[in-house]
């Protein structure tokens, strides 16, 4: 359980089982990202997502998105704002999070939410980016922490890692390597954001320390 009420408050959204949310927790607890996270949600009822975030004794909770299958519904987005906002919340993680956010989450929350997608954005965007590389025969891939906007993972770049696509991949296994990426790389983008290290010009985002960008 993270304890220092002196850190920035972090809010987790996620679908899946969790994998990114336990590596920007152990970042956490470990001080590499001055934060805690104060609260994980979650638009899947059973998702593993919040269990993992229950055995470490942060609040978790699912809410309903609405009938919308890409997207929150206006009800729903307000829900997941008023949650955020009482558990005092700063910062809006994206770990696995499979609606798009638009007007209430985006106007709350401006430039303070980040997500990860596993292809090297600009290409290949949307569902199973990985696959999609696979498929085009690509040599590298990798993954991107982004900004979100109103797009699909089209918010300003802060960082990138790259993965390469071996001859005897699978998609399986090269999903897989890009986890392995994911989890050294958003909890460095994240702290940056945290420490306000980030600086959007337009499409660019600068890091303010010499060496740190990504």
């Amino acid at each position: 359980m993270q304890s220092n009420e002196g850190e920035a408050r972090l809010g987790v959204l996620g679908s899946g089982a969790g994998t990114n949310f336990v590596a920007i927790a152990e970042a956490c607890a470990a001080g590499r990202i001055p934060a805690r996270v104060a609260l994980v949600l979650s638009d899947v009822p059973d998702a593993g997502i919040l269990e993992r975030a229950r055995e470490r004794g942060i609040p978790a909770q699912y809410l309903p998105p609405g009938p919308f299958r890409t997207k929150l519904d206006e009800a729903a987005e307000r829900a997941y704002v008023a949650a955020l906002q009482q558990a005092g919340v700063q910062f809006v993680v994206l770990a696995g999070f499979m609606r798009v956010l638009k007007s209430t989450f985006l106007e709350a929350y401006q430039g303070r939410i980040v997500n990860i997608h596993p292809s090297l954005l600009p290409s290949f965007p949307g569902l199973a980016a990985w696959r999609q590389a696979w498929e085009h025969g690509v040599k590298v891939t990798g993954c991107t922490v982004h900004f979100v906007d109103a797009g699909v993972d089209s918010g300003p770049i802060i960082g990138q890692q790259a993965v390469p696509v071996l001859d005897e991949d699978t998609p399986e296994t090269l999903l897989q390597r890009i986890h392995q990426a994911e989890y050294e790389l958003y909890p460095r983008c994240i702290a940056a954001l945290v420490r306000g290290e980030l600086v959007v010009q337009g499409r660019r985002v600068l890091w303010r320390r010499s060496g740190q960008g990504l």
